[in-house]
């Protein structure tokens, strides 16, 4: 009976490890950002569906987010919400409290009990990293679709001179220059597009808006340029190639300042193996002294 009771500790407590670290490696893993939040503006369900947050936990998350203050503009870029980002700290935080239990209970199921401010410091402690962990995720991935975002820009760039040059109107050139590519950027503009169209708002102005919701604001020169060309009959084909250009130019002077940064931190570790091989030399001398 003893030994019944003790495997069924053991049992509940590594399925609590295991799924603590299935939920971190879940969380981890990169994610297709999602298509804007403007269309569930526009269609919102009458009733909540299977799966989804019930009214009270939604509005108990909108407090905890408005408590944490995510940063908004990150999480317009990667099509979360404010809640889905409080959610993923108040799982953190839960899987750093529950892992430590789990290990103390193994241990005790071993025959070896530590201190009890031992699981609980442990506990406060591994919360607060798993906290930190799940909100440098969502800054990390916000900088790699941003830019993702800016090097999808200077192709759109590109293709609405194109358009303007083959005497397409300005409003034109905006929605078939982004129906030429795939992918979630030019997804997002086309979003911003029927949103301006159905909303009877200039396409321009919607792009501006985009721009200035989810941190972009390459994307912000192109509603500028075109707005110009709407409202003043300018030829801005010129500008819009050049403005590419210069992008293009910023794009490459960034990644070569992160390639230099990598480059320097890869000479810490040759520095050290450099004195692990001196380490091994000398040894032989030292030990017969």
């Amino acid at each position: 009976m003893t030994l019944n009771w003790q495997l069924t500790i053991a049992v509940t407590g590594g399925s609590a490890v295991g799924l603590g670290l299935f939920l971190i490696v879940r969380e981890s893993l990169p994610a297709t950002p999602a298509l804007g939040p403007a269309l569930q503006r526009l269609h919102q369900p009458a009733a909540p569906a299977v799966g989804q947050l019930s009214r009270s936990e939604s509005e108990w998350l909108t407090g905890v987010a408005r408590w944490l203050r995510p940063p908004t503009r990150d999480l317009a870029l990667l099509g979360r919400t404010p809640e889905q980002y409080a959610l993923s700290i108040v799982l953190s935080v839960l899987i750093g409290l529950v892992a430590p239990a789990a290990v103390a209970v193994l241990l005790t199921t071993l025959g070896i009990t530590p201190p009890v401010v031992v699981p609980v410091l442990a506990a406060v402690g591994l919360a607060a990293l798993a906290a930190f962990i799940a909100h440098r995720d969502v800054l990390a991935k916000a900088k790699n679709a941003r830019r993702e975002f800016s090097r999808a820009v200077c192709t759109y760039l590109d293709l609405v001179a194109l358009q303007l040059s083959a005497a397409h109107g300005p409003v034109q050139a905006l929605e078939q220059a982004a129906a030429v590519c795939d992918g979630w950027v030019f997804e997002r503009i086309r979003e911003a597009l029927r949103l301006a169209q159905l909303q009877m708002h200039s396409p321009w102005d919607e792009i501006r808006d985009l721009a200035d919701e989810i941190g972009v604001p390459e994307l912000g020169d192109v509603g500028a340029i075109m707005q110009s060309s709407g409202s003043d009959g300018a030829q801005v084909h010129e500008t819009l190639r050049q403005r590419a250009d210069s992008l293009r130019d910023q794009i490459r002077t960034d990644e070569l300042a992160r390639a230099e940064t990598v480059t320097s931190r890869l000479d810490v570790p040759g520095a050290l193996l450099v004195f692990v091989l001196i380490g091994f030399i000398l040894y032989p001398f030292v030990a017969r002294l």
